[in-house]
């Protein structure tokens, strides 16, 4: 079993990846929406750094002081080099949003993280 506590920023951010795919992949199927091809366009709504970087802002004030130093150690963790498609400052705070999802994954806090996904994403998702 994995022991989060003990794992680095990147680690927690590279399993978050997955986590918050598989929670974008299900709020998305939810919607009834069954064409493939439109989920996947509707999932870069939710995915893309500059996306994850804008539901930083909506999740910031809800984290506890716990789940702030879980964000902090994904954004400030080393070997980020960010995407030509994002800034710095986006990508290393999509890190840490990652990071913090794994966080609770791990955890078991499944409840907590649903919480902050739908706080994180409150609205109907939006085709780029």
């Amino acid at each position: 079993m994995l022991n989060p506590e003990k794992m680095t920023g990147t680690d927690l951010a590279y399993l978050g990846d997955a986590v918050m795919e598989l929670m974008t992949r299900e709020k998305l199927l939810a919607t009834g929406i069954t064409d493939v091809g439109r989920l996947n366009k509707l999932a870069l709504s939710y995915v893309r750094a500059t996306a994850q970087s804008e539901a930083v802002e909506r999740v910031l004030p809800l984290l506890t002081d716990e789940e702030a130093e879980v964000f902090k150690r994904g954004r400030n963790a080393h070997g980020i080099s960010a995407p030509k498609s994002a800034s710095t400052a986006d990508y290393r705070r999509a890190t840490g949003l990652e990071a913090l999802f794994a966080y609770l994954w791990l955890k078991g806090e499944d409840d907590r993280r649903r919480e902050l996904f739908a706080a994180a994403y409150p609205e109907k998702p939006e085709e780029t």
